[in-house]
């Protein structure tokens, strides 16, 4: 018998260390080579990691919530001598978690989703990705009790969310009548909550915010999305009021430099980009993620729609690559119907404004001396108050009321 060392790979370009999401083995089990051993976390994506070897877990490097800097030692395994591989051999990542719709993706390695657990069977873990056990966890659910429509039984995200609107949280029918709710729940705080949370609170911290909150008419923008949506291809979605919203900050933004930057404070440097990469704050069942919409200013209403819908979909379903949540310059963060009145968002750093969307609703209002009823929206947006006076902060979300309250601007050529 030897012993081999699995050293933490190199996950993705610039990766340096990666978080332990999750452990399929613990200390005695034995394993095959190929069978998946663990999750790790990166700044944005979670990877299954596969055995390199066949062999007997002797010891782990941490628990759930450590951090593991690349290249050191993740697990050894007691292995047969003449079956240890040269231990120079690099050992090879899984496909990403999101892979709950590309089981069958051609690859040079067989997919993690194939791997037989070598387990006893009253062990065997479930197929399914980090994020939906994450999502089990907080919720209370047992994984086995969740039948699986993918390939090998696999759980998908469309299976689990089918269980929770069956069975509730809890996993199990709900009972008649009202009883008392006892105990607690600790969930740690790990992986891209976690970034969240650090990156929040870094931009609380180091980011006085300047809010302003203007009321827009959109009225007459909601009736041309209306039209415009009557008049579309049956196949082809709708348009939202985002991508109106989204073009009239582009072309506010030509009059506004300064709230297209960035702010590098290791050289104390503000850098007005040229280019809109939009940011979209999206929620995902992992958490607040933005994705970016690449040069956005060259893009026509249609693209945007396109293009915006497309972002969201991937950040939601994890598919969406490491550069495509990074390196906007700008965000607009919406919660859809759930928007409320007014908000405070929080800066997306190292960006120095965020434009919040508000729900849209008919309300009661003056015109002429005559009560009408009109369709209005706010907008609440936070800037960063060091770089961005209060005075340009308003004049730019004006810029964008009056183009969106007579939208014909929004396609007028300077």
């Amino acid at each position: 018998m030897s012993e081999y060392v699995f050293k933490l790979p190199d996950l993705g370009e610039g990766t340096v260390e990666a978080e332990i999401a999750e452990w399929m083995v613990k200390v005695g089990d034995s394993v095959n080579e190929e069978d998946t051993i663990c999750a790790m976390l990166t700044d944005k994506a979670a990877v299954e990691l596969t055995a390199p070897v066949s062999g007997t877990v002797v010891k782990v490097a941490g628990e759930v919530g450590d951090t593991i800097a690349v290249g050191s030692a993740l697990v050894v395994f007691a292995t047969d001598s003449s079956a240890a591989p040269d231990d120079t051999q690099d050992a090879t990542a899984a496909t990403p978690a999101a892979a709950d719709q590309k089981e069958s993706q051609d690859s040079n390695r067989k997919p993690v989703a194939q791997a037989q657990p070598a387990t006893s069977a009253d062990q065997q873990r479930v197929k399914t990705s980090p994020s939906i056990r994450m999502r089990a966890r907080e919720a209370g659910v047992d994984l086995s009790q969740v039948p699986g429509s993918g390939p090998g039984g696999r759980i998908l995200k469309s299976d689990f969310d089918a269980w929770l609107e069956s069975t509730g949280p809890s996993g199990q029918p709900a009972a008649p009548g009202r009883q008392k709710a006892v105990g607690s729940t600790e969930i740690k705080v790990i992986g891209l909550r976690r970034k969240i949370a650090q990156r929040m609170e870094a931009a609380n911290r180091e980011v006085p915010h300047f809010a302003y909150v203007e009321e827009i008419d959109v009225t007459a923008v909601e009736s041309l999305r209306q039209h415009l949506n009557a008049k579309k291809p049956a196949d082809q979605p709708g348009l939202t009021l985002l991508p109106f919203i989204s073009l009239a900050l582009i072309r506010a933004l030509r009059a506004f430099p300064q709230c297209n930057a960035h702010y590098d404070s290791e050289r104390n440097v503000l850098i007005q980009h040229h280019g809109v990469h939009l940011g979209i704050a999206t929620q995902t069942p992992d958490g607040l993620k933005v994705p970016v919409v690449r040069h956005a200013e060259a893009l026509s209403l249609q693209q945007l729609a396109e293009q915006i819908r497309q972002a969201a979909a991937a950040a939601r379903d994890n598919t969406a690559g490491r550069d495509a949540l990074a390196g906007s310059t700008i965000t607009l963060t919406s919660l859809g119907k759930l928007g409320g009145v007014v908000s405070t968002p929080i800066i997306n750093l190292p960006e120095v404004a965020i434009i919040g969307v508000n729900k849209a609703m008919d309300r009661p209002t003056v015109q002429n001396g005559h009560m009408v009823i009109r369709r209005m929206m706010n907008l609440s947006s936070s800037f960063d108050h060091r770089f961005v006076d209060g005075h340009d902060a308003a004049s730019m979300i004006q810029q964008m009321k009056g183009m969106l309250e007579q939208p014909a601007t929004l396609f007028m050529a300077d």
